[in-house]
């Protein structure tokens, strides 16, 4: 496949959305900390000396934040994110197709992504009932793939446009997280999560070949998808009686350090590149951690995730949504024309996801 494959689909348009009740960081993590159901003054100290070096300022919750000390079902928790990810999922997919000049009944594909809620039909018939989309539309929901999901989604976007060039099919991401907040669990590994995750949806909009003049963004040139063999230890959610639980490794950073660089200098070779000719680099915001692994591992120059991190503090990680505002905020400032990018995200499995892009 050549890496300037004129035919390849191209993004017209992303935009995010978000629930309204937007805090600071050290304001989260005062309530939270004392909601903890056992927490003891050890546990408090520790919670809030995490969330104060995660590097995230801000983040938005799908809850006013005095409402999360109460105790809820998973039943209750799950009827709230029902009606608050059409909500977001709406409002991003309804700006994301204003920006882009497209009619809801020119789309033929709508992919949807999460990993903080479950609802059968999957939310995606409710937005295509509220937004418009044809009846005829073409479905594909996934679950699962955290924070993966959305640079995955755009690789199915990609293939569905590729055998329909004459489409535009639409991606949107939801996540809930502090909808999973967990009162009862003291572990260090659910701390982690609680002082990194927030609320946020995205969507993109994406023309076939036959449409590709039309988009402003980059082209979907290729894209790799990898299951890592013994390492969904690593990262991942358990359902229980209370949701859905976090697990995570400190091991990860050293995961990304050790192991991601092989796949991305292989995935780049195979198309004649080297790290050295990506100019645009859209990296899911894991946590501080992971950008460093990152930069030291790839030895990037300074700078290339500024986007990552600002994504992070004023968002937080909002898990498969984080790699589609990062973006967003590159398509407002892009590199030059002919230039590449390699849009990436990992997720638990492990999986890592990447998108070669042409701009």
């Amino acid at each position: 496949m050549s890496d300037t494959s004129p035919a390849a689909p191209r993004v017209a348009s992303v935009a995010l959305s978000a629930p309204p009740y937007r805090h600071r960081q050290r304001d989260i993590a005062a309530v939270f900390a004392g909601a903890f159901l056992s927490a003891d003054a050890v546990v408090r100290r520790q919670f809030t000396g995490i969330a104060a070096h995660t590097g995230i300022e801000y983040r938005n919750l799908s809850l006013p934040l005095a409402e999360y000390p109460r105790p809820r079902t998973f039943t209750e928790y799950n009827e709230i994110w029902t009606v608050t990810a059409v909500q977001v999922g709406q409002e991003a997919l309804v700006r994301a197709l204003g920006a882009a000049d497209v009619r809801p009944d020119e789309v033929g594909a709508i992919v949807t992504t999460t990993t903080t809620g479950a609802g059968v039909p999957s939310f995606d018939a409710e937005l295509i009932r509220r937004v418009g989309l044809p009846q005829h539309v073409a479905r594909m929901p996934l679950l699962g793939l955290g924070c993966a999901g959305g640079a995955a989604g755009l690789s199915r976007v990609r293939d569905y446009l590729r055998g329909h060039p004459d489409q535009v099919a639409v991606l949107v991401s939801v996540e809930l997280c502090s909808l999973n907040f967990q009162r009862a669990d003291t572990s260090v590994a659910n701390l982690v999560a609680t002082s990194l995750f927030g609320d946020a949806g995205a969507a993109v909009v994406v023309f076939g070949a036959d449409r590709a003049r039309e988009a402003a963004g980059p082209a979907l040139v290729a894209t790799r998808s990898r299951l890592h063999p013994e390492t969904g230890h690593l990262m991942g959610m358990r359902v229980g009686t209370d949701g859905f639980v976090v697990f995570l490794s400190p091991q990860v950073s050293d995961f990304v350090e050790k192991h991601l660089p092989d796949e991305i200098h292989g995935f780049l070779a195979g198309r004649g590149l080297a790290v050295e000719d990506i100019a645009a680099w859209v990296c899911h915001p894991g946590g501080p951690k992971v950008i460093e692994a990152l930069e030291h591992s790839l030895d990037l120059p300074p700078g290339a995730l500024a986007r990552s991190r600002a994504s992070l503090a004023e968002r937080g990680n909002i898990s498969s949504a984080s790699v589609l505002d990062v973006l967003d905020r590159t398509m407002a400032v892009p590199p030059a024309p002919g230039s590449r990018g390699l849009l990436l995200a990992l997720g638990p499995g492990l999986t890592s996801e990447l998108v070669l892009l042409d701009w």
